[in-house]
């Protein structure tokens, strides 16, 4: 069968079928993320890449063939985040945070909250390698 991955005669069909949907699930998580910023996306999708790699080959070369499969190669080799995407999570990250502090939260102490959230991710964001 052609969506076999390399290892597919130490994995039964039950392992595989598990670490497919564990790669849908941790992909469905950071695509989330993309758009949610308490929630990683890195993390997420390097997980999608590990699980569909040992579960379908079909579905890793679908993943790395996407727009995604770009900045998980630059994590995975270079551990570097092009600069658009820092830009693009910054700019979601910033954005949803203000939003919910001044429309939805009440409470100063979460907004406060909130605020150094926005700043700790920030710099994590900025601290990371930026991929050419």
């Amino acid at each position: 069968m052609g969506d076999e991955p390399k290892n597919a005669g130490r994995l039964g069909p039950v392992a595989r079928g598990f670490l497919i949907a564990a790669g849908s699930l941790c992909l469905g998580l950071g695509v989330l993320g993309i758009f949610l910023p308490v929630l990683p996306t890195t993390p997420f999708l390097l997980l999608t890449a590990v699980c569909y790699a040992h579960g379908s080959k079909r579905l890793h070369d679908w993943l790395m063939g996407t727009r995604l499969g770009a900045y998980i190669s630059a994590w995975r080799e270079k551990k570097a985040i092009p600069l658009r995407l820092k830009i693009w999570t910054l700019t979601l990250m910033a954005t949803f945070i203000t939003v919910s502090a001044v429309f939805f939260v009440e409470a100063l102490w979460l907004r406060i909250l909130l605020g150094v959230v926005l700043v700790a991710v920030g710099i994590h964001i900025l601290s990371i390698p930026t991929a050419r």
